[in-house]
């Protein structure tokens, strides 16, 4: 599925996590099919419930988990049509206090409560980092974060997030440091994926 969309690409990129990469998984492109997403969202919903875990709430953070955790939702309310509705809510970049531009927040009148069960959902993780934010995020408003679910694991299952870690691909591609990137010695441009421009 994700070569018939052009989702895994080969070049050189500029990761979320500031590392560079030679192949790179644009999930967006499988997402903005619904029946894709959908697919892929029930795989990793029957997963979870097979281990026992439910959630009330599916978060993810903006931008690429946009429209992911709508489907993850979806598919754990077909799979109990007759239970509580599942919220899907995103948590988007916010500058904080401190100046860190790298700080995420729930805004738009969207609240948690004590009571709900976060899964945390991320199209690509590498690091873990945005994903690690959002659940102290959780954690902050009173909620409890319950796993972190991701398309693709693109660590070689190298992150520790201290609770339940389901993926549905699991790959060990190779990152480099900016400073010992290969392609960069070779001069060849860098790609930061979604936009059209180099980075600086």
């Amino acid at each position: 599925m994700l070569r018939s969309v052009d989702a895994w690409q080969t070049g050189h990129f500029l990761l979320t996590s500031g590392l560079h990469g030679k192949e790179y998984m644009q999930c967006q492109r499988v997402m903005q099919y619904p029946r894709f997403g959908m697919q892929l969202a029930r795989m990793l919903a029957r997963q979870l419930v097979a281990s026992g875990l439910t959630p009330s709430v599916v978060a993810g953070p903006a931008l690429g988990a946009i429209h992911w955790e709508v489907f993850v939702a979806s598919a754990f309310e077909e799979l109990n049509p007759d239970g509580p509705p599942i919220k899907a809510i995103f948590a988007e970049r916010v500058t904080d206090a401190a100046g860190d531009a790298n700080s995420f927040a729930i805004r738009r009148g969207v609240e948690l409560t004590a009571s709900d069960r976060v899964l945390i959902v991320e199209d690509v993780t590498t690091t873990g980092g945005s994903a690690k934010k959002v659940i102290d995020l959780v954690r902050s408003l009173g909620a409890t974060p319950i796993a972190v679910g991701a398309v693709v694991d693109r660590s070689g299952s190298k992150i520790d997030f201290g609770i339940p870690f389901h993926k549905l691909i699991t790959l060990n591609l190779e990152t480099f440091e900016p400073q010992t990137c290969p392609l960069c010695k070779e001069g060849v441009p860098v790609v930061k994926p979604g936009s059209s421009k180099k980075p600086a």
